[in-house]
């Protein structure tokens, strides 16, 4: 099975209720995804990432869409597993030269691509949708949005 992941910048998109022709196309490319079967999933730290900015800002409309993603798509939790994974993840691309953040940051990223890495390790395809490419690919398969065309 194929797995779809969102990051906080596709997120972001998916949540905000203005009508801007790229928030729109985003949206529409999740609905074409949902209605071809495909499995996306909601990680808690893209959540985490997208909400406390909404918060910050006051802006409840786009607070309650995302609240409406998590009972439509399929919302993974952190986990202590996760955070193992992400610990291993962080320090291997610090030893191999390839850091994804500043060593003093939590680094969201890492969080992600290890709930990422977890599904792929129990069999299915994995991709991460985000505008991060560049980071989380040393990590995980990484695409823009508009880049995944639901399976027919």
């Amino acid at each position: 099975m194929r797995l779809i992941v969102l990051d906080t910048a596709p997120l972001g998109m998916i949540s905000n209720p203005k009508a801007t022709p790229s928030n729109l196309d985003c949206q529409l490319w999740l609905e074409n995804l949902l209605a071809q079967g495909e499995k996306v999933i909601l990680p808690e730290i893209a959540d985490y990432e997208v909400r406390r900015e909404l918060l910050r800002a006051n802006k409840h409309a786009s607070i309650r869409k995302l609240d409406q993603l998590k009972s439509i798509l399929e919302y993974k939790p952190i986990t202590t597993e996760v955070m193992l994974l992400a610990s291993q993840m962080w320090a291997d691309a610090r030893k191999s030269g390839k850091p994804t953040a500043d060593n003093k940051s939590l680094d969201a990223d890492v969080i992600l691509a290890a709930q990422a890495k977890l599904e792929e390790l129990k069999g299915d395809s994995v991709i991460v949708v985000t505008t991060n490419k560049k980071h989380l690919s040393v990590f995980v398969e990484a695409r823009e949005w508009h880049e995944i065309a639901p399976i027919s």
